[in-house]
Order: structure tokens, then C-alpha cells, then sequence
């Protein structure tokens, strides 16, 4: 047998980035890519050793409890803290608020000043002039303070719509003095009002196109007014607006500081005050106090000018909102949500201290705004936190902050509930924000634990299937499509999303068993007919669809304990399941994923004996698994399918008759043979022949003669062949180069392979005679003495039950067993090579372990007729016979 030897190969494994998707929800279950550096390197001997530690676990051996299920829950380590970007308003706010304040407090300071020293004590004394220059200053200086205090108010209200979201309508609010220039440009150049748009227009008008449909569709309260859309005045609706009122109070302010300016510094230039007797001690401080105050004002009026001007040159110049929109990732629409923030922000830092505006950040605001009883507010809380939720930026922070916070989490889950079409968004928004949060593991219990959290989530997926008229039949199911309003199908994929990630935990997958019409709705999603699985532009969104029903049923079935049990009985029960799966075998050659995944399904399924028989007797499953097994025509790729598909036979054939019987029937029986000849299917091809020599009826016993033929050699007469098994009405069974594997096997290999070739050749010996054995030793050029010495070899190794191969120990008896049946002579070869001192180390040492043909996690199932003490007692009573 030539093998080949690969040294110093190095495999690297790396994330691919994935393809730019029709839509965000075919790879919002996915994790990110993995940098160069995030690299694996693996030996390819390190990489054997991993795979038969952990990768090719199946239910043929126990699982520890502390492994992850196959899920895709992230995991990932948290990425490096990144600054806010919403710091550079805080510290905006911070700024301005100091300039607001000093430009308040000498304002107050002159204001006290004016009434206290020149209208208190020099008013009978001041100059005419002065006197209206003084009123004048402070009645300006009255409205601008009584304005700039109520300005952040109406600028509150201004944005309380989301209906102006748009770009062009936040730049007119909050450039007004550009308007107000470029009007005065088109008065004497009326060409300018056909000149060619410019880029940034193009650019809103298409940004408007496209969302023209969502704010057109945006919730308003029906018996309520919106703030920003108030008429305060019957007539002049347009200038009376809410909305508008901020615009009034902004240039009231900026005129009224202009006006101070111009008095002050006018007076201060002039400083002609009147004369001043000798003598006349009333008026001899008069210039100084007049001075003081016309300082006062000029200071406070210049204060606030700059504080504008250095607003109007970060917003305007530096635009520093969009700065901070974009990298907050918010988009077009995010521009309001950054002005609400802002203002906020500058509120607090007014009202309070000026640093009360830095506790403020984006993440806590939104969920703020989440709890508000305003739709656009409840809007923008949910854009923010979807946005944040999904960015790899800020992810992990927000989310931690959400999960933390019960009471959010429970405004999200009742938010699934809300079909009204006007708040799609809304609810789209929420499904997106608790799907990402699903996925990290320590929040799976807190989503699922709020009363009514599955039944709202059950709620996104849309019934599709009608009443029956009558007991006697079922609903037909019929398809829903989107609606030119809303979109059925996203919420369809983000109900099975957050499911599959809440199944990853075991106490979740009872939920969602427990919880009423919700097993059969993601049943329904399972079906995919022909014409759907052939289809080569069949929209991706279709089979993500069925993928992720698929991947949420098999985590269900592979739950452990009663809980799995229960859970496999309601599946199996349902009367879609197995005629689902089995369409997708038939026609999913295409979708190999898919294939995989109903296999892993009817494997698990098949733990119960209900549910083994149902799968066994719906027609043409069994079949459809072994055109799978079988196709030496499959990809490289599509491999494991084929290992999938063995092991689901495997587990249909045990300990049930029936389904052995059905599979004698198909005739595979010749190809199942030759499959022991590739190293890929050897393993499955022995169990499943196994199970068929252990549990087939003994009139169908003859059929398996072409098993026992199997045994012996490389190359067989065939003609000698004919004549030995003429009795078994064997005809014309094709054995050639299949025959050797078991016994070589037994001889050569380790672990898994040559546990299950010692099991069949333990079942397959018993049932042939002396001379048949003879023969079969014969040509295979192995002597007893061999064999024997390689089964004592094995107790030897394997001193301890192993979780690997647990049945290892049990089969080797079996084997020894039958050999000193067989042949007295192999007695005392045993006692010559120590048997029956291993045989006392196996009873000091047997298990639990080795009592299961399959396991569910640590729970082993399908227990042996025959302890293995058993077996030891009989083996060391035919030595000690001797």
C-alpha cells in the first residue's frame, strides 16, 4: 500500500470578506473577516489531531457539556475603545456654553449696573442722550436675553418632526443668514436664479427621491398636534409656524447684539457725557459710571458675536455636524439626530453646569429618545441604536449598554409587535437591534426571558399557511410577497435570525418549543419545491430563508436531555418535516448547505424510535440518502455532505428492522460494499453495514451474505464464490477489492475506524462456519494468531473507556468471543498473550460509557442488550473452560 508523506505543509485559514449582498440581512448573522494577522497556521498533523478531537464528534460519541453548540453566536473578542465621535459636540457645547455664560454674565452685571448706579443714582443727572442710549441698550439687551433663553426651546421644536429630515431643509434652519444672502444676490442678478444647480443640490434632491416614500409614511399622532407644525397666529401660517419661530428668534438676537455695538461703541467714541460743574458732586462720577456701562454692554454684545461666529464657523465651515454624522455612520437621514443631540447637549450645558452636557453620549441618548411617546422620537432612538448595533465600531459598547438595561430590552421586544405600516421602520429597526444582540451569549437568556418575548418574536414571522375547513384536512399554504408598503420577507429573515441565535441556549430551545404556533410556522419556512431549488436566479433572500428555518430545526433537534426529546417529538410530529427535508435531498444538489443541513436534522431526529420509523417509512428518504452517500460524482467540496448523509443511515438502521429491511431492499448493498474501499466513507459505510448484519430479520439474512463475502480478500474467484454462497442465492455479487478492508483494518488503522471494522467484523463472523472462516483468513493472508495478538493489543491500549471511541473495548470481546467459539486452538493463543489479565482490568474498569450505541451530549441512548460484564464473564469462562 503506497503512502504518501506531506511534511512542512503549512494550511492557513482566513474569513474572506463577504460579497457586497442584495440585502444587509444575508450577512447580518455572519462575523466580520478576520485580518492578515488574525491568521491560523496550522501543521497538517496538528490539524488530524484537531479534527479527531473535536471536529468529527458525532452521536456516536459523547459530548462534553462545557463545548459550544454549532451556532452562530458571536464570541468575538472585543474590539480596541475607540472615541466617540459625539465627543467633539459635547465639547462644542462646552465651548459655546463658556461664551454664552461670560456673555450672560456681563450682561447681567451691565443690566445691574444700569439700574442700580445710572438710572438709580444718576438719573436726573444723565444727559439726554444718555439717558435714551441707556433705556435703548437695555430694552435690546431684554429681548436678546429673553430670546437667546427661549431659543433652544423652539429649536427643540423645530426638530421634534422627523418630516425635516432632509439635508436641504436642516442647512435653511440652521444657515439662515446664507438665505438671507443669496436672496439679496438674486434682487440684482435675476440670472442667477437659472443658473445650473450645483452638486450639493443634485445630491439632496436625490437623497429626497429616495426617502420620499419612507417620510411620507411616517407616523403622526391623530388626536394630538406635532409641535413643529402648530399655527400660532391664524393668519400667516408660514411665519407663525413652531418650526419657524427659532429662525425669528435667531436674528433677533443677532440684530439686537449688532444694535449694541454700534450704541455702545458710538458713546465710548464720542465720550461726551455732558460737563461737569465745579463743585457738583452729583455728576462727578457720572463719566465713569457711564463708561463702565457702555464697556459692560460693548463686552457682552462683542462675547456673543464671537460665540456665533465661531458657531457659525464650525457648522457652517467646519461642518463639524456632518463630521460627526458621518463617522457615527448615521447617513443622510442621521443629520437630525446629531442636531436633537447637539442641542441637547448645549441645553444642559446652559441650564447647568457647563460640564453636565459631557455625560451626555449617542448611545444613551437614543434610548432616551426610545422611551418617548413620540413616533419621530422612537424613530430616531431606533435609527441610532440600529446603526450603532451593527457597525463594528460600536458594537460591543452598545450593546453592552442595552443588555444591561432591562428595561430597554423590554421596549425593543414589544416594539416586534407593531404592524402598523407606518411604524415598519420602526420595528424593522428593534428586530435588527435584538438580532445583534442574540448573538452575544450572555444576553440570549435576558432576551428570552421577558414575558412574551417569544410570542412577539413568533410575531414576525408571517402565518402563511390557511385554516382548514374541517378536521379532516389541513390548511393550504400560500405565499406572501411584500407589500409595495412593507416588507414581509426582511421580518420573516429577522424573526428566524433572533430564534437561531436564542436556540444556542438549551433552556431557549424549550421556549421556543413551549411557545404556541411557533414550531409549525418555522416548519413552513423549511419547504423549498423544485422549482424553487433548480431555479439558477432564485433571489438569495429565498434560500436564506430556508437556511436559516433549516439551522434553527437542527439546533432545536440536537438539544439534549427531555428537552430534546420532547423537541424531537414535536418536529417528527409534524406532519411537513420529513417531506420538507425530503425534497431537499431530491432536488438540492445545487445547495449543498441546505442538503447538510436536513441530514444533520434527520440525524438527530432519529435518536427517537418514533420518529426513526416515521423518517424510514416516508417514501424515498432512505433512497435520497444513499444517492447521496453513494455519488462518487459530488464535488470535493460537498464531501462532507456525504459523511452526513452515512451517519443519518447509520443511525435509521439502528435497532430498527423495518428500516434495515427497506434498505436490503433498494439493493445498495453491492455499492455499500465497495464503499469500504474509500477512506472518506469507510467509517459510516461499516457502521450502517453493522447495524444491517445486527438487526436484520432472519429471512432477509441471505441478503447479507454479499457482507460476509466481504470479508475474506483482495481478489475473490468468482466462480469459487458462486459455488460457496450458491445456498444463499447470491447472484452475481460484485466483491472484488472490497473484502480485505475489514480484517486490514482491525490490523493497521487506530481510533474511530478500527473500532467500528472490529464491531462488524464481530457481527459478520458469527454467522459463518468453521471453514467458511478458514477460507476467509486464508486468502486474506492474515493468521489467527495475528488477529488475536492485534485484539489483546487493543485491550492493552485502551486500559480505560474512552470518549472517542467508546465502544472499542465491547467489540474487541465480542470478536475474541467468537474466535475461541470458532476454533479451540484460539484459546490458547489468548491465554499465551495475556487475555485473560486484560479481561480482569476491563471488570475493574468498565463504564457507563461503554453501554450506548449513540449518545445525546452526555446522556447516552439506545442501550445494549448484553453488559460489557457480561461479555467479559463469557469470555474468561471460555479460558478458564480450557
Amino acid at each position: 500500500m503506497t503512502k504518501t508523506r506531506i511534511q512542512n505543509l503549512n494550511i492557513r485559514y482566513y474569513t474572506p470578506s463577504p460579497p457586497n449582498p442584495i440585502l444587509n440581512l444575508i450577512h447580518m448573522d455572519r462575523g466580520s473577516s478576520l485580518d492578515d494577522d488574525t491568521s491560523v497556521h496550522l501543521q497538517i498533523n496538528e490539524l488530524r489531531k484537531l479534527s479527531e478531537t473535536c471536529g468529527s464528534n458525532t452521536i456516536f460519541e459523547p459530548q462534553s457539556s462545557c463545548e459550544a453548540r454549532e451556532c452562530n453566536a458571536e464570541s468575538v473578542p472585543s474590539a480596541p475603545v475607540l472615541r466617540a465621535p459625539e465627543k467633539k459636540l459635547t465639547l462644542f457645547a462646552l465651548r459655546l456654553s463658556i461664551f454664552e455664560k461670560s456673555a450672560t454674565g456681563l450682561g447681567t452685571l451691565g443690566f445691574i449696573w444700569a439700574t442700580v448706579v445710572l438710572l438709580g443714582g444718576f438719573a436726573i443727572t444723565l444727559d439726554k442722550t444718555d439717558f435714551w442710549f441707556i433705556t435703548i441698550i437695555l430694552l435690546i439687551e431684554g429681548t436678546r436675553i429673553f430670546s437667546r433663553s427661549h431659543e433652544l426651546e423652539w429649536q427643540h421644536q423645530a426638530t421634534w418632526s422627523i418630516t425635516d429630515a432632509g439635508i436641504s431643509s436642516f442647512r435653511a434652519l440652521r444657515s439662515s443668514s446664507h438665505i438671507l444672502i443669496k436672496a439679496v444676490k438674486q434682487t440684482f442678478n435675476p440670472l442667477s436664479l437659472i443658473r445650473k444647480p450645483s452638486h450639493n443640490t443634485r445630491e439632496v434632491t436625490q437623497v429626497d427621491h429616495l426617502h420620499v416614500g419612507r417620510w411620507n409614511h411616517s407616523r403622526t399622532p391623530t388626536r394630538t398636534w406635532i409641535s413643529s407644525d402648530v399655527p400660532l397666529l391664524p393668519y400667516g401660517k408660514w411665519v407663525f409656524l413652531s418650526r419657524n419661530i427659532s429662525k425669528v428668534l435667531y436674528w433677533l438676537q443677532l440684530l439686537s447684539a449688532i444694535a449694541c455695538v454700534v450704541l455702545s461703541s458710538t458713546r465710548l467714541v464720542n465720550h461726551n457725557y455732558g460737563e461737569v460743574q465745579k463743585g457738583d458732586s452729583d455728576k462727578r462720577n457720572r463719566q465713569s459710571a457711564l463708561n463702565i456701562f457702555y464697556a459692560l454692554a460693548l463686552a457682552e454684545a462683542l462675547l456673543f458675536l464671537t460665540e456665533k461666529a465661531y458657531w457659525e464657523w464650525k457648522v457652517i465651515y467646519c461642518k463639524l455636524l456632518e463630521e460627526v454624522n458621518k463617522e457615527c455612520e448615521l447617513g443622510p437621514s442621521g443629520m437630525v439626530s446629531i442636531k436633537r443631540f447637539f442641542y441637547d447637549a448645549y441645553s444642559r450645558c446652559v441650564n447647568g453646569s457647563i460640564f453636565d452636557g459631557l455625560k451626555m453620549d449617542m448611545v444613551t441618548f437614543a434610548i432616551d429618545l426610545l422611551a418617548s411617546s413620540s413616533p419621530d422620537e422612537q424613530l430616531i432612538g431606533a435609527r441610532i441604536l440600529r446603526q450603532f448595533a451593527i457597525s463594528a465600531r460600536y458594537s460591543d459598547d452598545t450593546l453592552q449598554k442595552i443588555g444591561v438595561n432591562l428595561s430597554v430590552v423590554e421596549r425593543l421586544v414589544e416594539m416586534l409587535n407593531w404592524k402598523d405600516p407606518q411604524e415598519e421602520e420602526i420595528r424593522r429597526s428593534a428586530a435588527e437591534i435584538l438580532s445583534k444582540l442574540a448573538g452575544k451569549r450572555q444576553n440570549c437568556l435576558r432576551v428570552a426571558g421577558i414575558p412574551g418575548a417569544m410570542e412577539s418574536i413568533s410575531s414576525l414571522l408571517q402565518k402563511n399557511r390557511s385554516s382548514g375547513d374541517g378536521a379532516d384536512e389541513i390548511g393550504e399554504k400560500n405565499l406572501i410577497l411584500d407589500h409595495a408598503n412593507y416588507s414581509f420577507w426582511t421580518f420573516n429573515h429577522l424573526g428566524l435570525l433572533i430564534l437561531k441565535k436564542l436556540a444556542c441556549d438549551h433552556d431557549n430551545c424549550g421556549k421556543i418549543g413551549n411557545t404556541r404556533g411557533l414550531l409549525p410556522k418555522v416548519i413552513d419556512f423549511t419547504h423549498a419545491g423544485e422549482k424553487l431549488l433548480r431555479d439558477k436566479n432564485v433571489a438569495p433572500s429565498q434560500i436564506l430563508t430556508v437556511k436559516r428555518s433549516l439551522q434553527l430545526v437542527q439546533l432545536l433537534a440536537s438539544t439534549t436531555g427531555a428537552t430534546g426529546k420532547h423537541l424531537r417529538k414535536e418536529i417528527s410530529e409534524a406532519v411537513f418535516t420529513i417531506s420538507n427535508i425530503r425534497d431537499i435531498l431530491r432536488h438540492g444538489e445545487k445547495h449543498s448547505t441546505l442538503q447538510k443541513l436536513s441530514i444533520e436534522i434527520l440525524t438527530n431526529l432519529a435518536l427517537e424510535e418514533e420518529a426513526r420509523e416515521r423518517i424510514g417509512g416516508t417514501g424515498g428518504v432512505l433512497k435520497e440518502l444513499f444517492t447521496i452517500f453513494l455519488n462518487q460524482g459530488m464535488p470535493e467540496h460537498q464531501n462532507q455532505v456525504r459523511r452526513s448523509a452515512g451517519e443519518a443511515l447509520a443511525m435509521l438502521a439502528l435497532e430498527s428492522r423495518a428500516n434495515c429491511h427497506r434498505i436490503l431492499r433498494l439493493q445498495v448493498l453491492e455499492r455499500l460494499i465497495a464503499a469500504l474501499e474509500f477512506p472518506m466513507l469507510r467509517v459510516t459505510a461499516a457502521r450502517i453495514l453493522r447495524n444491517l448484519c445486527t438487526y436484520c430479520r432472519s429471512d432477509c439474512f441471505y441478503l447479507l451474505k454479499g457482507v460476509i463475502a466481504a470479508a475474506p480478500t483482495v481478489s475473490i474467484d468468482l466462480q469459487y464464490t458462486r459455488k460457496l454462497y450458491k445456498k444463499s442465492k447470491i447472484q452475481w455479487l460484485t466483491i472484488y477489492h472490497c473484502g480485505w478492508q475489514v480484517l486490514k483494518a482491525i490490523m493497521s488503522e487506530e481510533n474511530k475506524l478500527q473500532e467500528v471494522m472490529v464491531g462488524l467484523a464481530a457481527q459478520v463472523f458469527k454467522h459463518m462456519t468453521s471453514n467458511e472462516s478458514s477460507i476467509m483468513f486464508e486468502r486474506a493472508g492474515i493468521k489467527e494468531e495475528e488477529l488475536a495478538k492485534a485484539l489483546v493489543q487493543i485491550l492493552e491500549k485502551y486500559r480505560h473507556p474512552s470518549a472517542k471511541v467508546p465502544r472499542i473495548r465491547r467489540f474487541t470481546i465480542e470478536l475474541a468471543i467468537w474466535m475461541m467459539h470458532d476454533n479451540v486452538k484460539n484459546v490458547y493463543i489468548f491465554k499465551d498473550l495475556g487475555m485473560e489479565k486484560e479481561l480482569e482490568g476491563v471488570l475493574e474498569t468498565t463504564a457507563e460509557l461503554e453501554s450506548f450505541n449513540i449518545f445525546s451530549g452526555t446522556v447516552g441512548l439506545s442501550r445494549h442488550t448484553t453488559t460489557i460484564h457480561s461479555l467479559v464473564e463469557t469470555a474468561l469462562n471460555l479460558l478458564k473452560d480450557q
